[in-house]
């Protein structure tokens, strides 16, 4: 049974219902000062001013305690006046507030005042400042005034007049076939429990345990196996021993030595040895240049293939990027005289090389981890190297907590953690005192340039105008935000304060000027084009590093410089770009020396910092900056915007130029912000979304998440790590213990976003498995669809070729098929251009295609043969819906206006579609929903990657369903969407998506089940979601209805004539026109069509209804049927003459007040 009011999910504090630490008027954790405020609230509820009265708020009553007094209550009456803003406010109002805030602080089981007064709106900033300087946080939504105990969210849906409310409705025909198939599923399923019950778990229970238990564990080799092998590896170990005196004995290999012996690593040699001999954890600090990334692991094997261990030394070596991995193990391969795939080999997503012999494995952090969920204890392995962990993203600092549980385990297992920089200190406490070994750098001088030198060597001029970045039309936004505002960005609030302390007195005035309009928002295209000119007009050979922000500054800048006539000259230029989603082929491109008389010049992200040796480079431009996701836990949004990178990573930046020869670095900013920066970038962990993280926490069955998480090295805030465990909840992929359901665990074979493996299984298990497969893939690589510059208008009609039904994603399908299809004759590349579509996304997509199809095979929800799962991959309503499933609760409503359509959602309010958006080009979009893939704020909350859906496919595909306060209404995500429809159609909608939830359950704890005996299930459904015509509308601030004592009858076939007359008039028509406007509706209207068989069909509708006739022979025939149909529906065939004209009526008018 669904529960009639179950808890809310808790997205935002504002919802949130489990104990919360006391947090001061910071929001940091406070100290058990306050006892009174720490206890848990058995009531908690809300002061409304509306009536002056307190009164109990169901929504506002989740809120939990977050709050520490921030001034004693002896402050004075005196001193809090002082805090109150200057201007026109009522005296007597402020002074009634001090009482109200007063009673919310000493009450412990309040945690709000609500105010819609207009006073109150009016004396808000006094109110405001008043409440701050007690403690107390406000917000002012639209006409509410709220002060409360917690911080408080950006919006709050229980509060909008305008949240919608959807009233739903349905043709009567489609309900009536709908309930045959039901009925039908229903009545078999009755007769033959014993069957279903066979068909669901035939499998043995041995079996059915794979999907929950046994992917997690592996087997332990019988004992004369082990005795085999071990010989077998004394032989390997002997051979690679012989193979390795060889290399170092020839020619080769003796020169190889001299080199590696030059570096500052290898002086370090034996020191390095010693300590990981002694210690179990080691940890190495090398500065740019000294080869340790290199070098340390080779010293580690050529150790144990000298000791005779070769074959049983087994060594992990983590990078954070593909590109290193690759490099890195190519690298050290060569410095051993080997191809790849011998002692030395790498694994990183869709691509790796390893032999039976390979010792030493260089991978993404990401591969490691997955190896961690079927090898908990890394059976074999001897050595962990973690490199460059002061990057501190979110997988490695998710290691080290791993592994610092590991290690009691495994005290053979040594682990090595090594980085360019980093807080020593802070590692070394981590691992219990770890020891320390530091690396002297060596690097070629490198001659630093900040801007005020650049300005001054150069004789630049900066404007306001020049520094503005040219990205297009189509990026408007973009160039608007560079323009002087009145509130400044985070870029310019960081530096403001050493901006203004900075003096330039030694400095031209000219520069003086530059400096004193120079524009922090700007990355500076301008200066960047100039320097690179000066550079190739004036320095000597050498390419050039340009540390970029994003793709989106990079192509732009590109761009640019093509249209320069000595950087757009491919006979003196090589440009090239570097970015982390770009395929390992092109990113090696940058490696590459160009022919004599051609510079090269990269532009890249801050991919290029660290483990990467680019030989040539000698010149580097470094903005400053990087595109940083970080995360607004309060109103769970992420925020993708540009900061200003670390010290550490600007050390970087500039090491690269002095790499393999003296250099020169261009800082485009003034020392003095290079001053202002932060010592080291914030982890990952702490400004990221935690969903998958949390998930991965539960696989490796790491017990608490929140427990587990506390002993990372900086634990995220309690709130983020809240939210993501709500939102695996909502999705289906924890139960409210915080355990793993069925569905979670095949969630974690999956190494993606949890959202995406939920639409991957139920496109399995529905048999549309090829376009899911391709959607997937699809949001997992960069957008494929490409918009250049000077040819938007092509781009856009390019797109909407694939696109007809308002949804990005069955687009993306349409484009990828057209792509496979051309790649059969060999034309994929010319299909791409013509089309606009980028070939490495397609490559990419159709190699994860291939893996997440092996996955699934792993999973048990597919054979070997896929063909079997796409029976239906033809109906793109199943598609939709399916998308639906995965993409919840991303969900926002479409409310149409005059001109086109605003949208909403439910922790943002009003929010916008990015432009490359089939949807954002519509006028109008013939659905009430968008289910949406990624949000993410800019300067407003985006949506990215939508597909329109009906209220059919939000009901049964979204999340759980809960009762209202009557018949007929519905509630889905704690009440933020509200559906009201006829009790009967709301009973359907429950049985259905009661006996689908049902079956997919069973599906998953038995893998190979056949969907024969569910056939009318999937068709009621179905046909459902393919024939919801959405002709429900949307209402706002509906009241709340009482429940009717008057009975409903259920809507059944009498035995009334189609024909004959009654007392309304002379036929049907009239009838149901008299019985309508009687009750105070406009008349019914008819629609009529013609059939393929020349008969005709007629709809009528009255009162927000529509119900479909039978098929005649004529029009008017047709309208006469479809008013004795809804004739039928009213009057359930039990009333006659004038008694049913009273009944409808009065049915009617009551129907009327109610809403």
């Amino acid at each position: 049974m669904l529960p009639r009011t179950p808890p809310p999910p808790r997205f935002s504090p504002s919802f949130a219902t489990t104990k919360t630490p006391i947090l001061n008027a910071k929001g940091t954790a406070s100290p058990p000062s306050l006892p009174h405020l720490q206890q848990q609230q058995q009531q908690q509820g809300t002061y409304n001013n509306n009536n002056g009265s307190k009164s109990s708020n169901n929504q506002n009553a989740q809120y939990n305690s977050a709050y520490c007094l921030g001034i004693s209550e002896n402050v004075s009456d005196r001193q809090l006046d002082l805090s109150l803003q200057s201007g026109t406010f009522d005296e007597a109002n402020i002074e009634e507030w001090k009482q109200k805030l007063a009673m919310l602080l000493h009450d412990d089981g309040k945690q709000e005042f609500v105010s819609r007064e207009k006073k109150d709106r009016r004396d808000f900033e006094q109110i405001a400042a008043l409440a701050s300087r007690m403690g107390l946080y406000s917000h002012l939504y639209s006409k509410v005034a709220v002060f409360s105990k917690v911080p408080l969210p950006n919006y709050r849906f229980d509060l909008d007049d305008k949240r919608p409310q959807r009233e739903v409705s349905l043709n009567f025909g489609l309900l009536k076939r709908v309930n045959a198939y039901l009925g039908e599923y229903l009545s078999k399923k009755s007769r033959n429990k014993e069957s279903f019950s066979d068909n669901c778990f035939s499998r043995s229970s041995s079996n059915s345990s794979i999907v929950t238990e046994g992917l997690f564990e592996q087997p332990e080799p019988l004992a004369s196996g082990t005795a085999v092998m071990e010989k077998i590896l004394l032989r390997r170990s002997s051979l690679l021993r012989d193979q390795q005196q060889a290399w170092q004995e020839s020619l080769e290999g003796r020169e190889m030595l001299e080199f590696r012996q030059n570096l500052p690593a290898y002086k370090e040699k034996d020191t390095i040895l010693i300590a990981i001999l002694q210690n179990q954890v080691v940890i190495i600090s090398g500065e740019t240049g000294c080869g340790k990334t290199t070098q340390i692991p080779q010293f580690i094997l050529e150790s144990e293939i000298d000791s005779a261990r070769g074959a049983f030394c087994s060594i992990i070596c983590t990078q954070p990027r593909r590109i290193s991995a690759i490099s890195v193990s190519e690298r050290v391969a060569s410095e051993r005289g080997e191809k790849l795939g011998e002692s030395v080999g790498y694994k990183v997503r869709l691509e790796g090389i390893k032999g039976r012999d390979t010792c030493l494995l260089f991978c993404t952090t990401g591969i490691l981890l997955r190896r961690l969920l079927v090898d908990r204890n890394l059976k074999g392995v001897t050595h962990v190297i973690v490199d460059e962990i002061h990057e501190r993203g979110m997988n490695e600092d998710f290691l080290l907590i791993v592994l610092k549980d590991l290690l009691p385990r495994r005290p053979e297992l040594k682990l090595i953690l090594m980085s360019a920089t980093l807080d020593a200190e802070l590692f070394s406490s981590y691992f219990d005192g770890a020891p320390l070994i530091h690396i002297p750098g060596f690097t070629y001088p490198v001659r630093t340039h900040f801007l005020e030198n650049i300005l001054e060597m150069t004789g630049y001029r900066l404007t306001p105008s020049n520094q503005i970045d040219d990205y297009g039309q189509e990026r408007m936004w973009k160039m608007s935000k560079q323009a002087p505002r009145k509130r400044k960005s985070q870029i310019v609030s960081s530096v403001e304060d050493a901006l203004r302390a900075a003096d330039f007195k030694d400095f031209s005035r000219q520069t003086q000027e530059s400096l004193s309009c120079w524009n922090p928002d700007c990355i500076g295209f301008n200066l960047i084009e100039y320097l690179l000119s000066y550079i190739c007009e004036n320095e000597r050979p050498g390419a050039v590093l340009v540390f970029m922000t994003g793709w989106d500054d990079i192509s732009s800048l590109k761009d640019k410089l093509q249209a320069h006539p000595i950087l757009g000259d491919p006979s003196r230029v090589l440009l090239l770009t570097c970015h982390g989603s770009m395929a390992s082929s092109e990113q090696k491109l940058i490696f590459e020396e160009p022919e004599d008389g051609v510079r090269k010049i990269v532009l890249t992200t801050n991919i290029a910092e660290t483990s990467i040796t680019i030989n040539d480079v000698v010149f580097v431009l470094d903005c400053g900056k990087a595109k940083e996701t970080s995360y607004d836990a309060l109103n769970n949004t992420p925020c993708l915007l540009p900061s200003w990178v670390s010290k550490v990573s600007t050390q970087q930046r500039r090491g690269r130029a002095g790499r393999v020869q003296p250099g020169e670095c261009h800082h485009l900013y003034p020392r003095c912000v290079y001053d202002a920066f932060t010592e080291y970038q914030l982890p990952e962990i702490l400004r990221t979304p935690l969903q998958s993280l949390c998930l991965q926490i539960k696989s490796l069955k790491l017990g608490s998440i929140s427990e587990f998480l506390s002993r990372a090295l900086q634990s995220p805030k309690l709130l983020a790590v809240q939210n993501a465990i709500e939102y695996l909840k909502v999705i289906g992929a924890l139960d409210e213990n915080e355990n793993l359901t069925v569905l979670g665990r095949y969630l974690t074979m999956l190494p993606m976003e949890p959202k995406l493996g939920k639409m991957l299984i139920l496109g399995a298990i529905l048999n549309c498995l090829d376009p899911v497969l391709t959607i997937v893939a699809g949001l997992s690589v960069r957008d494929p669809f490409l918009t250049p510059l000077d040819k938007k208008d092509l781009a856009e009609a390019a797109k909407l070729q694939f696109s007809h039904d308002h949804s990005d994603h069955l687009a993306l399908v349409r484009a990828y098929e057209g792509w496979k299809e051309a790649e059969k004759d060999l034309a994929g590349y010319d299909y791409c251009w013509k089309n606009f579509l980028s070939a490495q996304s397609m490559k990419a997509i159709d190699s994860l295609r291939e893996e997440f199809l092996s996955l699934l095979k792993d999973t048990g929800l597919i054979d070997s043969y896929a063909t079997s799962c796409n029976g239906w991959s033809y109906d793109q309503h199943l598609i939709r819906a399916v998308i639906c499933y995965g993409l919840y609760p991303g969900i926002c409503s479409v409310v149409h206006n005059e001109k086109s359509f605003s949208l909403k959602t439910m922790e943002d309010g009003p929010v916008l579609l990015y432009s490359n958006s089939v949807n954002a080009r519509e006028s109008r979009i013939p659905y009430p929903w968008l289910v949406f893939n990624e949000k993410i704020k800019v300067n407003s909350v985006f949506l990215r990657d939508s597909t329109a859906v009906s209220d059919s496919v939000l009901l049964l595909f979204g999340g759980s369903i809960s009762r209202g306060d009557v018949d007929g209404h519905l509630k889905m995500l704690g009440g933020y969407l509200e559906f009201f429809m006829q009790p009967a159609i709301a009973e359907k909608y429950l049985s259905l998506r009661r006996e689908f939830d049902e079956l997919i359950q069973i599906k998953l704890l038995n893998p190979q089940m056949v969907l024969h005996l569910h056939h009318e299930l999937i068709s009621a459904i179905r046909l459902l979601v393919s024939e919801d015509q959405c002709d429900g509308r949307f209402v706002f601030g509906r009241p709340d209805l009482k429940p009717s004592n008057m009975p409903v009858a259920p809507p059944q076939h009498s035995l009334i004539s189609r024909t004959e007359s009654g007392p309304g008039g002379d036929n049907s028509k009239s009838r149901l026109q008299t019985l309508v406007t009687r009750a105070g509706y406009a008349a019914p209207t008819y629609k009529t069509s013609q059939l393929e068989n020349n008969q005709f069909q007629a709809t009528v509708e009255f009162n927000g209804m529509q119900i479909i006739g039978q098929p005649c022979n004529n029009k008017k025939s047709a309208e006469k049927d479809a008013a004795a149909e809804a004739l039928q529906w009213l009057m359930s065939g039990t009333w006659t003459g004038h008694e049913y004209i009273n009944y409808t009526s009065m049915f009617l008018k009551k129907s009327k007040r109610d809403n």
